[in-house]
């Protein structure tokens, strides 16, 4: 996926030879979103590009494989609070959802200086949407907007960036008023464009327009949304001491290890594990300015006691990586190194690729083109909606994970 670049759960241990723990799943007692869930993402023609809401729902899968979670997207070009309140009984509850997340404010603002009335029609419209999800049950992400990326020089927070800056403490208003949980990429978002700024005045770095981001601007925006809704950033850990108490010991987080043979100078053993790394990768260019890829996957790897030297990593005969003794007993993430190539990049393709086809089904065939089409039929509406379960399993069946082997060999000067 990516070119190549070099914890929730208590551990568990095990000695080798042992047999095995029970097999630790990725913690979601603190993320936002549960087992089970059906979320609805709900805002205006950004989330209508079916970017950051592909991000949002690809990483949070393939880090909870087994979670049987269902996303739909229901965001219009041009909409605003006050229309997404006016449209919530037919394009959030028709999905029952038990999770919402609200993304309005771009448009909202007028694209002009701070406009009292317009604020406040905002803030009627979001609340609008409070009260509704709350009479249904529904948990509420309120996400405040994303600034826009101004073709002016110099720093970012100036123009409509100023109207927005107010616009989304207003969401911050409605989250505590409404005991939802208030997510602001603004500020993130904002803050990483300023840096780039600092080493070049008129630098753009997010891609898109001014107000559409492209692919590194929309990454931006669902790793600011997943860290707002306590995303854990652990994809799995093994850690294995050659020497410890005279014998090899192997720790466990979040995945499984078997079929140990351990040697100073050849590791090799087999790793299921629990869930998956992700990074989009057309997004890449945002990682010169913001290190998402490491910060949002954390796929670790320690060995100590290793003879000196190079050591390659393979995985499923794959070689992902190379690194010395002195490394590896430090630990290294190797999400980018998997990520790149070999079976994980693969099974990461895969499940991408479900997503996106169910997504893009969903949009064309039955959000857009038929509920949006003016030439709605409830009867068509119910046929093409016969679909979506089969494009969740697909999902769903992308999303097994199987063990592969992994072998930590000295290299040969």
């Amino acid at each position: 996926m990516l070119k190549r670049r070099a914890g929730l759960l208590g551990m568990c241990f095990l000695v080798v030879g042992v047999a095995l723990a029970a097999p630790a799943t990725a913690s979601a007692q603190k993320f936002f979103i549960k087992k089970g869930d059906s979320v609805v993402m709900m805002g205006d023609s950004i989330t209508e590009q079916h970017l950051y809401s592909n991000y949002v729902e690809m990483w949070t899968v393939s880090r909870f494989p087994s979670s049987e979670l269902t996303f739909r997207n229901v965001g219009i070009g041009g909409d605003r609070s006050v229309g997404g309140n006016g449209r919530f009984f037919r394009d959030v509850l028709t999905y029952k959802p038990t999770v919402l997340t609200v993304d309005f404010g771009m448009n909202d603002g007028g694209y002009k200086a701070f406009d009292e009335k317009l604020y406040d029609a905002y803030m009627k419209g979001l609340q609008g949407i409070a009260d509704q999800a709350k009479k249904a049950d529904i948990r509420v992400a309120w996400i405040t907007p994303q600034p826009t990326e101004r073709r002016d020089p110099g720093d970012q927070l100036q123009a409509y960036n100023l109207t927005l800056e107010k616009f989304s403490a207003g969401v911050g208003e409605i989250a505590k008023k409404n005991k939802g949980l208030f997510i602001d990429q603004f500020h993130p978002y904002l803050e990483v464009m300023n840096k780039a700024r600092k080493t070049d005045p008129k630098i753009l770095v997010t891609g898109g327009d001014a107000v559409h981001p492209g692919e590194p601007g929309q990454a931006l925006m669902a790793a600011a949304i997943l860290k707002g809704m306590h995303f854990p950033r652990e994809v799995s850990t093994v850690s294995i001491d050659l020497d410890a108490g005279g014998k090899p010991v192997v720790k466990e987080s979040n995945c499984q290890v078997s079929k140990a043979e351990l040697k100073k100078d050849k590791v090799r053993f087999h790793r299921l594990d629990h869930a998956l790394p992700f990074f989009p990768a057309k997004a890449e260019g945002i990682l010169k300015w913001s290190p998402l890829l490491e910060e949002m996957n954390d796929y670790g790897l320690q060995i100590k006691g290793l003879n000196a030297g190079k050591y390659e990593i393979k995985i499923g005969g794959k070689k992902v990586a190379e690194h010395s003794a002195e490394e590896l007993a430090k630990g290294v993430n190797l999400a980018a190194a998997v990520l790149a190539t070999g079976p994980i990049a693969d099974q990461v393709n895969k499940v991408w690729k479900a997503v996106v086809d169910k997504n893009r089904y969903f949009h064309d065939q039955i959000f857009r083109g038929l509920i949006l089409s003016g030439k709605f039929n409830q009867k068509v509406f119910e046929e093409r909606m016969v679909k979506m379960p089969d494009l969740d399993t697909a999902v769903r069946t992308a999303l097994a994970m199987q063990p592969h082997l992994v072998e930590i060999v000295a290299v040969k000067e």
